[in-house]
């Protein structure tokens, strides 16, 4: 397993952005599938975006065109760009790593607090 730290959610405005980071603490990033989900109080993770170990990605139709997920592996991060963000985003976010594997469980974050309001 590796350690994930996230940072960089806070209180922005309808229409603003942010950028959240995630960083490996311990181990490599580079062979792990990597995610954002998010979760609002009294509901379920809902997988946001994720990230293949070859840099493909896909998104939840809901942030389609808005959000953007990157990985630098030489740094061991991901990055979730979110542009455009609405009151419906607000939801701890989290970052999750997964080799696809077995033999080794998937990592989650502490998670970071979006919110989005005026």
């Amino acid at each position: 397993q590796v350690q994930l730290v996230e940072s960089g959610g806070g209180l922005v405005q309808p229409g603003g952005s942010l950028s959240l980071s995630c960083v490996a603490a311990t181990g490599s990033l580079s062979l792990y599938q990597m995610s954002w989900y998010r979760q609002c109080p009294g509901k379920q993770r809902d997988l946001v975006a994720m990230i293949t170990s070859g840099g493909t990605a896909t998104y939840d139709d809901s942030v389609k065109g808005r959000f953007t997920i990157a990985r630098d592996n030489a740094k061991n991060t991901v990055r979730l760009q979110m542009n455009s963000l609405r009151p419906e985003d607000t939801a701890v976010y989290y970052c999750h790593a997964d080799v696809l594997s077995p033999l080794f469980p998937p990592s989650w974050g502490q998670g970071t607090q979006v919110t989005v309001s005026s």
